[in-house]
């Protein structure tokens, strides 16, 4: 029964936040949300959602605390800044971070709240994208205590298809990291392969379909490679900018713990580049325009 649902609190309203929220509520789950730009909140207030107007509010009538938001210092703000999260939590309440952050980071801002509040932090980042966001397909790979995650795993599978559970707070976000570091790469290498096929007279539409069900076939092959085959960028279902600020995260952890990724440092100066070409808030399907011919 829905009444015996916990309630929840969800802070950040955009590509992926709102899609999930949708399935939340769908799902018969009390609901408060609360975004910075408050418009973004609208269409779920019309679906039965209650508005806050800060992030502490959130944790007035929530037992959970979901968070997606865009970076480390954005979690950060909305977590300990004034009227934050930190300002509402109690002992007992959980907050479950869908964010993409540096894992480093998580695991002292999972340490500072417990302090102060005693509420507990799972860091459960997702991979899927927005279609997965609306189908409730994601892949979503957690960190934190294991008792927490029984806890909150039928709310994690209204939304993804798959939970797994990598090790304590901060394994999420590592996991995360190393899928960023795939789809990431393999995004630009798709790029040089149409590009390739463009500039050899070879029809690059048909690039995904020859190579369906062979070693080289993927997601990101299939659906990044028509969509730069036809230079169809919108509507923009993920950022360039997202995929460079994980790659950036990446990098400096791999830093940290002493573990070389070239490639991946490569992927990063290469999508800085596109960025810097006025790219930032465009699809990462636009990578081909890194490799296309000017004249």
């Amino acid at each position: 029964m829905s009444t015996a649902r916990p309630s929840l609190g969800f802070a950040g309203i955009g590509l992926m936040g709102l899609p999930m929220c949708r399935r939340l509520l769908a799902a018969g789950y009390p609901l408060t949300v609360w975004n910075r730009s408050a418009d973004k909140c609208a269409a779920l207030a019309e679906a039965g959602a209650r508005v806050v107007a800060t992030p502490a509010e959130l944790c007035r009538s929530a037992d959970l605390v979901l968070l997606c938001l865009a970076d480390t210092a954005v979690v950060r703000e909305v977590v300990f800044g004034p009227e934050g999260v930190a300002k509402g939590a109690k002992a007992g309440q959980l907050l479950v971070d869908f964010s993409s952050l540096e894992p480093t980071a998580t695991r002292e801002m999972a340490a500072e709240l417990a302090a102060l509040s005693g509420m507990s932090w799972l860091d459960a980042p997702v991979s899927g994208g927005t279609v997965g966001a609306q189908a409730g397909s994601l892949a979503i790979m957690v960190g934190g205590d294991a008792a927490d995650l029984e806890r909150v795993r039928p709310v994690l599978l209204t939304l993804g298809q798959r939970v797994t559970h990598m090790g304590a707070v901060g394994a999420g976000q590592v996991t995360k990291a190393c899928n960023q570091m795939i789809v990431a790469c393999n995004a630009l290498v798709i790029a040089e392969v149409v590009a390739l096929a463009e500039q050899s007279g070879v029809d690059a539409s048909l690039i995904a379909e020859a190579l369906a069900g062979g070693f080289a076939d993927s997601k990101p092959l299939q659906i990044l490679a028509p969509q730069m085959a036809q230079s169809s960028f919108e509507p923009v279902k993920w950022h360039v900018r997202t995929l460079l600020k994980d790659l950036d995260t990446a990098v400096k952890f791999s830093r940290e713990q002493g573990s070389a990724t070239p490639l991946s440092g490569l992927a990063a100066q290469l999508m800085r580049l596109h960025g810097s070409q006025g790219y930032l808030q465009k699809d990462p399907a636009t990578l081909i325009d890194l490799y296309r011919r000017k004249d």
